[in-house]
């Protein structure tokens, strides 16, 4: 069993900048491929990014791609993401995810955390 707590949330202006953590505990996060989804109040819930399990491999969504970064440190069961240049439309809850491999279906992901909310102001 995986416990994924995320922190970092928060409200920011426009333009601004945020940087989202998700601590693993139970189990290694080096098992899994990491990521994190959002949604929006009124919205389903969306994918924005996941990275492999060494931390080579990344894929984004094409909303935040060159605005976002994920990375993590193994060794310190820590996955993050980056937010710069954010905009008002990414105000959402943001969930940390583990996973077999970096998918796409809600289905196939084996772990959530509980998420932390990110407001952006226009």
């Amino acid at each position: 069993q995986v416990q994924l707590v995320e922190s970092g949330g928060g409200w920011v202006q426009a333009g601004g900048s945020l940087r989202l953590s998700c601590a693993a505990s139970g189990r290694t996060l080096r098992d899994y491929a990491m990521g994190w989804f959002r949604q929006a109040p009124g919205k389903e819930r969306e994918f924005v990014a996941w990275i492999g399990r060494s931390g080579v491999v990344s894929n984004y969504a094409g909303s935040v791609k060159g605005r976002f970064t994920i990375s993590r440190e193994n060794a310190k069961d820590t996955v993050y993401l980056q937010m710069n240049s954010l905009k008002p439309e990414d105000t959402a809850i943001y969930y940390c995810t583990a996973a077999q491999n970096m998918v796409l279906s809600e289905r196939e992901i084996d772990y959530w955390g509980q998420g932390t909310q990110v407001t952006v102001s226009s």
